[in-house]
């Protein structure tokens, strides 16, 4: 049997000891089958949904059901959009996302798949990478499947809502902000080819992944010789499956994030440490051989 290892940042006296522990990690299973969260994100001033302890920091995000019933749920989400989506469309890559590109160039990453729907992995260099909740940057319609990217439909939309464009909020996860006005005067775009239902290209709460994606990342997995869950609490059961999946096959079990995760039961290794300077440490001594 495995024994879990648990470093806490609290018990380093730097960072390197996690980062050294890591890249000790990655050189015995150097076909890592990696799994993200917004943890990898908040460096690029993205705002995350739960605390250490895993909780809500603020009400969950929109339901798939609501938002496909609702008109009024849809004003207030394309509204609060129109703030909030600066967050994601002006985001830069962090250390976070550049390491772990890295780590792919030097052959020791066989797929990564994210939770995150910002596309930065991709942007950072990242080419094996499954996004598991989809990508914000696209819309489509629900109706009849027209696309168009998410910069022109806010276009649009601010054009038809100037006083809404030109209000403020903090941002908020996943390009929603803290908007709390009367929404009932928004005009909501709707599909120019059919007149149907525009929803960002996202796995909602409430939905379920497209099975395409889910049977590529269990592909992945089932090539994999071990498991790095980074910046995630894998309290989504569409990435929890995944640990567990490894857990009953054998795998080896990692976690670099700052808080507990959902899987610290199945976890053989475990690192309670800040994401972007741990994953730095190891990609330079990976990188000495």
């Amino acid at each position: 049997m495995q024994v879990k290892k648990v470093v806490d940042t609290a018990a380093l006296p730097h960072v390197a000891q996690a980062g050294d522990a890591l890249a000790a990690y990655i050189a015995r299973h150097p076909k890592l089958w990696v799994i993200t969260g917004a943890g990898v994100s908040t460096d690029s001033g993205i705002p995350d949904y739960r605390d250490a302890a895993g909780q809500w920091k603020r009400s969950p995000p929109v339901q798939h059901g609501d938002f496909m019933a609702s008109h009024n749920v849809r004003k207030r989400y394309w509204a609060r959009a129109l703030v909030g989506f600066k967050a994601l469309s002006e985001a830069q890559v962090s250390g976070a996302h550049r390491a772990l590109a890295a780590l792919e160039a030097m052959g020791y990453v066989e797929l990564l798949v994210t939770q995150n729907v910002d596309r930065l992995h991709q942007r950072a260099g990242s080419r094996r990478v499954i996004d598991l909740h989809g990508r914000a940057d696209l819309v489509k319609c629900m109706g009849c499947g027209y696309q168009l990217m998410r910069h022109a439909m806010h276009a649009e939309m601010a054009r038809m809502n100037p006083m809404f464009a030109a209000l403020d909020a903090e941002h908020a996860p996943d390009g929603d902000a803290d908007l709390d006005v009367d929404f009932s005067a928004f005009k909501v775009l709707d599909c120019p080819r059919c007149g149907g239902i525009l929803k960002p290209d996202v796995v909602y709460y409430g939905d379920v992944v497209p099975p395409a994606r889910r049977t590529a990342a269990e592909a992945g997995l089932s090539r994999a010789q071990g498991v790095l869950c980074v910046g995630t609490s894998l309290m989504v059961f569409s990435g929890y499956r995944f640990c567990r999946a490894a857990h009953e096959a054998g795998l080896p079990l990692a976690s670099l994030s700052l808080g507990v995760t959902r899987a610290d039961a199945l976890l053989t290794h475990q690192w309670r440490a800040p994401l972007t300077p741990v994953l730095e440490r190891a990609v330079h001594v990976l990188s000495r051989g």
